[in-house]
This record gives C-alpha cells, sequence and structure tokens, in this order.
C-alpha cells in the first residue's frame, strides 16, 4: 500500500458558508443592472486572480458591494470537443455516408451533407500505438486548427447513392470560410476539478496526463485553480443554459451539463469539490474563433486532442458569489491518483489530496519523496483569457446573460 500524499488542511468551518447554508443574503444585486452598468462604462470588473486579494482585503460584504463581475479563464487539453459542420451540395448532389478532412475521418450519420469531426480521431493512416509509444502526430484537433488558420483542407466523402442524392463520391479542398456552417461544439469542457496523477508502477506509462516515470517521480495536474471557471461558481449557481462565456476567441454559449458531469461530489468547507466533478457542454462558431485559443495537441503514446480557451464571467449578486470567487490556491484541493495501476483497472483510490499552491510551488511530497509536478493546464494562457474577458466587458463589447435553465450541482 502506497503512503499517502501530503493531504492539504481543508479551511476552517467558521469561514465556509456555501449556498445552501447561506441565511437572507446582502447586497443583492440582478444580472440586469449590473449590464447597465457595463453598458454606462461603470461595472467594476475584475479577474479571479484580483478577486482574491479584494476579498482577502475587503472581507466579502464590502467587496460584493463594490464588484460587479469577475471574469475567469482556463486553457487546456480538453478532448471531448469537436466542430459540427456542413460542407454544402454541389450537382449531382449527395448524402454522404463516409467522410474524411484530411485524411481524418469524421461521423457522417447525421444528413445528407453535415458531419461532426472529434478532436480525437487520429488520422485514418495512423500508425497508433503499433510501434510504443506511438506519436498521434495529426488527427481532428490538428484539423481544426489548420481550418482556423485559413489552410485548406481536403475533404473526401463516398454515399452508396439514392434517387434523390445520386452522387457516390466527392473530393474537393475546403476553407472554413468556404463551410457554410461550422460550430464548435464541445460535449464535455472545463472540468471543476480533476485528478493529479502519479505513476506507482516500476516503468513509464503514457497518459492523457502526458507520460508518468514510474515510481511517482513526477506529478501532473491539470487545472487553472483559482482562474478555473467552475471553482469559481461551485454550486453553479450563475452558469447554465445560454449562458455567454468567451470560447476559443469569440463568444459562445453554455448549453447545458456536459457528459460526465458529477452533481453531488463530496466537497471541501470551503465547497470546492474533492473529486473530479462539474462539466460544461459548450458551443461557438468557429468562424469567429481565434487560433490562438484553439490548438490541436499531440499526446505521446495517448492520442490526439485539442487545447481549448474557455472564460466564464461571474456576476456578483450577492455576498456568497463574492466569498467563492475569492477562492485562491491555497484552498483548492485536489485528489492524487495513481495511473500505473489504480487508474487504468478502475481502482476508485485517492492516495491523498493536495493544494493547488502546493502543486504551483514546483512540488508535492508522494511517498515521501519530493515530487517534480507539470501542469497541463497553461496558467499564463488562462491569465490572458481571464484579462482579455475582462476587457471586453470594461470596453462594452461583453454583456451577461442569465442562464434559462440550471445544472445540477447540490
Amino acid at each position: 500500500m502506497a503512503e499517502k500524499a501530503k493531504t492539504a488542511k481543508a479551511p476552517a468551518k467558521s469561514a465556509a458558508k456555501t449556498a445552501a447554508q447561506s441565511g437572507p443574503l446582502k447586497n443583492t444585486k440582478t444580472i440586469a443592472e449590473i449590464n447597465e452598468r457595463i453598458k454606462k462604462g461603470k461595472a467594476v470588473v475584475l479577474t479571479a486572480e484580483e478577486m482574491v486579494e479584494t476579498v482577502r482585503r475587503l472581507g466579502k460584504t464590502k467587496a460584493a458591494r463594490e464588484v460587479d463581475v469577475v471574469t475567469t479563464g482556463t486553457f487546456s487539453p480538453m478532448c471531448s470537443s469537436g466542430m459540427l459542420f456542413n460542407f454544402g451540395q454541389e450537382p449531382p448532389l449527395m448524402k454522404a455516408s463516409q467522410v474524411w478532412l484530411n485524411n481524418v475521418p469524421c461521423y457522417a450519420g447525421l444528413a445528407a451533407v453535415d458531419a461532426y469531426l472529434g478532436a480525437t480521431e487520429p488520422s485514418a493512416d495512423d500508425p497508433l500505438n503499433k510501434v510504443y509509444p506511438g506519436r498521434f502526430a495529426y488527427g481532428g484537433g490538428q484539423v481544426i486548427e489548420d481550418l482556423l488558420r485559413g489552410k485548406p483542407v481536403r475533404l473526401r466523402a463516398k454515399s452508396y447513392g439514392t434517387d434523390c442524392y445520386p452522387r457516390k463520391d466527392l473530393e474537393k479542398d475546403v476553407t472554413l470560410a468556404s463551410l457554410p456552417y461550422a460550430q464548435l461544439l464541445n460535449p464535455r469542457n472545463c472540468y471543476q476539478n480533476y485528478n493529479c496523477a502519479v505513476n506507482l508502477s516500476g516503468r513509464t506509462i503514457y497518459t492523457y496526463m502526458g507520460p508518468l516515470k514510474p515510481n511517482g517521480r513526477n506529478a501532473n495536474f491539470a487545472t487553472a485553480g483559482e482562474l478555473s471557471p467552475l471553482f469559481n461558481d461551485p454550486y453553479l449557481r450563475t452558469i447554465g443554459l445560454g449562458t455567454r462565456i468567451f470560447l476559443g476567441g469569440a463568444q459562445g454559449w453554455v448549453i447545458g451539463a456536459g457528459t460526465q458531469h458529477v452533481a453531488k461530489p463530496p466537497r471541501n468547507e470551503r465547497g470546492i469539490p474533492l473529486t473530479a466533478s462539474g462539466t460544461l457542454m459548450l458551443k461557438g462558431d468557429l468562424k469567429q474563433m481565434d487560433p490562438r485559443y484553439i490548438r490541436g495537441v499531440s499526446m505521446v503514446g495517448y492520442g490526439c486532442s485539442l487545447n481549448v480557451g474557455v472564460g466564464i464571467p461571474i456576476p456578483i449578486l450577492d455576498e456568497d458569489l463574492a466569498w467563492y470567487t475569492g477562492v485562491s490556491n491555497a484552498d483548492i484541493q485536489m485528489p492524487v491518483r495513481d495511473y500505473g495501476y489504480d487508474y487504468p483497472n478502475g481502482v476508485n483510490r485517492i492516495l491523498g489530496h493536495v493544494t493547488m499552491e502546493e502543486l504551483m510551488s514546483g512540488e508535492i511530497d508522494v511517498n515521501g519523496r519530493k515530487t517534480p509536478t507539470v501542469p497541463v493546464t497553461s496558467y499564463t494562457m488562462s491569465q490572458e483569457i481571464a484579462q482579455t474577458l475582462k476587457q471586453w466587458i470594461e470596453e462594452g463589447k461583453f454583456h451577461l446573460t442569465e442562464a434559462q435553465d440550471t445544472i445540477p450541482s447540490i
């Protein structure tokens, strides 16, 4: 049995005041009132990093009164992402049953010339892990990035042919501009918390968390910590169907809970989940996006993915939301799990918890050894996204929306 990783202390009970525990809320605002302040150029907007210091200095009551919006950001591999697209008809018409973009298979079981390209789909001729570890040099994520960069992509389609759709083969170059429709449609993004991965086996392994050295010689983690969207609204009070967000450098939308969403995770006394928990389903117009914030990823020995930039504004409607958005890296506890044996075999064991603050220090204690930590998420890009979203709001280019439906969280 492995020794437990160093476990962080939970914040004191007196500091915890969850939405479920709170009494009557003070300093209540509405999103409509905040939007009016945005229109007049009077809204006070802080990034989540700035809000940590503000709540520490002013307290939640005064912070709730003075701050209108807190912006968040994250930039990380988000495997459950992809592009829903239509490639247009030309005589004779076609109902495609197989589609490839730059030899990467797309799902064509939709209708006529609609298809979906998954970010993790490898090229049809990729050797995969036949020569271990595989390189996975090109896949769906890279196709999406190429399109965003204005590069032509080779489309190939096949059909069995029907009376109304007689064409059986089509091959042509397409660009993002030439596609009649292209939306980033991501079934699962923005994990609220996730594992810190170590490898207690005796050999190097290759995972979606990156390569893990044997005997716990590195610890990889994936979160933007105090900048991460769902840590700043842990009960998803302001995030739901129709929430306007920063997605890939453009405005996008939350369209519901993501796949694998966990509504009732165990939480620490700050309201922060202690295991992988909330997720979001997102969409946005790919044609408006910026390749700086959407990048194809190759993970040695594992596969392809897509780095996605997401930023969510949190309206400060009351003291509780001021308190939540004041969450610091010291408050965020992440579970340490063994990917050498436990994870692949479905063993639900947590070696311990470490804080984001400890992870960002560059090393944690695992089995009595100082273990270097490796971020999978770019903290610098996450800061940039939160700052960009802040600027959009201050300039009146971005207004908040009321969620039309909530996402289960308690």
